[in-house]
């Protein structure tokens, strides 16, 4: 198994982040069965103020841009569900161009 730490921020309005939340209590089904389908075992993702962390552990031959692109072309409600939920987003400021997404770097592990 792989482990991925990523980060973004969301808009700075209150509401806007509600409303991602309260999209997330009812992720839509085939979201979940493409994130499944594509070597993703578990994801979480935390918010603090308008900072996510997202966690993912992977099967080991899981690779974010083969996967990513595939897990987009499974099925029409995926890029539907990434566009309504990019409203929503904002890369952080170490994003390079075009990422929204941006992988963080472990510092400590207590395992």
């Amino acid at each position: 198994m792989k482990e991925y730490a990523l980060t973004l921020n969301l808009v700075d309005d209150p509401d806007a982040i509600e409303l991602y939340k309260q999209h997330h209590r009812a992720v839509w089904p085939k979201v979940t069965e493409a994130i499944k389908a594509v070597g993703i075992r578990e994801m979480r993702i935390y918010l603090l103020g308008r900072h996510m962390f997202m966690v993912m552990i992977t099967e080991d031959d899981f690779d974010p841009q083969r996967d990513f692109a595939r897990y987009a072309e499974m099925d029409p409600k995926i890029p539907q569900w990434e566009q309504l939920m990019g409203q929503f987003q904002e890369a952080v400021p170490e994003a390079k161009p075009g990422e929204k997404w941006t992988a963080m770097e472990k510092v400590f592990d207590l395992g």
